[in-house]
């Protein structure tokens, strides 16, 4: 299929206040970069990365600055033969070189101890340092596998899942010791996954160790009964701040759409690079058998959660939008359930990807996969009278225990209510970057189908 190549400012659009209509001939991968690249939010901040028409770089070293990067890097490799996209490149490089001062173990000092989320930005250390063969690039992720492998916070034996990465230690994040969140294997584990691949594609201890994180979050978050994984698992649910835990199973009581995302994505980025063969079980099952294992079963469970009508998903994926939340720690709050729309840029990316590397079935996936990245335009994306486009109806944050406000210690406790109504969960129309990371991703997927 030829695609328009659309420039942002050359559009005489009107104002659109509802979603727009799908552009079979547009390449929105582009069109969204060239909209949102200098001018996103993290949470409720503006931020971006030097453009031709926002010059300074005000993005700051941050998970959704990084995933976000991520995505424009992996637009630039997709079209770095068209003399449009040089800019792309040049903007994330600006980002990374005006934070090479970052040394990762610096996220274990006492400020951010063992906090996973520090670690995803590396990721775009990858395309850099492939596209400018400067080996500092190389060399910045190197140091944060490092530090994630050799000194990161692990669950300790006695206690069930021994091994697996925490999601965050002392320091701010004090509390969060021995518990791992389905977002933790996206921040840390593919980066991991990624940097073995690519480097040292023969390192079975390292293949071993990456395949023991998907397999200990599986074993303890996944629901056989509702085919979804809990957002997060305790290894201690006794311990003060893992109150949110089920006293027996260690899980969180809700599905959570970004969550599940953040899983379905890490399975497959990290799946694109693991080898057959390697951390044999007892069972005689090898890692990838293993985790592919595990995308099928995500990936049905998903399927079955898809929204008829829109093709999306919802914020909380085991109900539709007539589930609400009336109130929440004792405040009055009426919040339905809602289409959101990082989620399901997340889902599209995964499914899209997965058939691509032929570890799902196109025949099975090709049209709810498709059906979303339609559903993505129309529910999600608005035209703007500039020529822009935008992204809403992103969830701004979840977490899981901490959150404390007017010295509530449990605000966050993992029930429906609070995905819902939790003060730190506002619905943000203003393009999130954990929602555009995840469409651009989506956007050249659904694009290298359609050539």
């Amino acid at each position: 299929m030829k695609y328009k190549v659309l420039l942002p400012m050359a559009l005489a659009l009107p104002l659109c206040v509802s979603a727009a209509e799908f552009r079979t001939d547009s390449l929105y991968s582009k069109w969204v970069i060239d909209s949102r690249m200098g001018s996103f939010n993290n949470k409720t901040k503006t931020v971006g990365f030097a453009t031709p028409a926002y010059p300074q770089c005000t993005a700051t070293w941050d998970y959704v600055p990084g995933l976000v990067a991520k995505g424009i890097l992996k637009a630039y490799t997709q079209y770095k033969d068209s003399t449009w996209s040089a800019y792309w490149l040049e903007g994330v490089r600006n980002y990374a070189d005006a934070h090479m001062d970052i040394t990762f173990d610096e996220y274990k000092g006492k400020d951010r101890r063992d906090d996973i989320d520090w670690l995803n930005a590396a990721k775009i250390f990858f395309e850099l340092h492939e596209h400018t063969g400067q080996d500092m690039y190389k060399k910045k992720v190197e140091d944060a596998c490092h530090v994630l492998s050799t000194q990161h916070g692990r669950i300790q034996a006695p206690l069930p899942g021994a091994g697996g990465f925490w999601h965050k230690g002392g320091g701010l994040v004090k509390g969060y010791d021995n518990q791992m969140w389905l977002d933790g294997l996206y921040m840390g584990a593919a980066m991991y996954g990624e940097y073995v691949g690519r480097y040292t594609p023969e390192n079975e201890k390292a293949w071993a160790d990456i395949a023991l994180q998907f397999d200990t979050v599986f074993h303890y978050t996944w629901n056989e009964e509702e085919k979804l994984c809990h957002h997060a698992w305790s290894a201690a649910p006794w311990q003060e701040n893992s109150f949110w835990a089920d006293p027996k199973t260690g899980r969180s009581a809700e599905f959570w759409g970004r969550g599940i995302g953040w899983f379905f994505a890490a399975l497959v980025d990290v799946l694109e690079y693991m080898p057959a063969g390697v951390d044999v079980g007892a069972s005689g099952i090898d890692a990838r058998t293993r985790l592919t294992g595990y995308l099928e079963k995500v990936a049905d469970g998903l399927k079955a959660r898809q929204d008829n009508e829109s093709g999306c998903w919802y914020q909380l994926l085991r109900y539709d939008d007539s589930f609400v939340a009336e109130s929440y720690n004792g405040v009055a709050c009426g919040h339905a359930n809602y289409l959101e729309a990082s989620a399901s840029s997340m889902f599209t990316y995964a499914y899209l990807k997965a058939m691509r590397l032929g570890l799902l079935d196109k025949e099975k996936y090709t049209d709810t996969a498709v059906k979303a990245y339609k559903g993505l335009i129309k529910e999600f994306v608005v035209e703007n009278a500039d020529g822009t486009i935008s992204i809403v109806s992103s969830c701004e944050s979840a977490g899981l225990g901490g959150g404390a406000k007017s010295g509530e210690p449990k605000y966050r406790d993992g029930s429906a209510a609070y995905y819902l109504c939790g003060y730190d969960v506002p619905v943000n129309d203003h393009t999130e970057g954990k929602a555009l990371g995840p469409f651009i991703m989506a956007s050249l997927e659904y694009e290298l189908l359609e050539k």
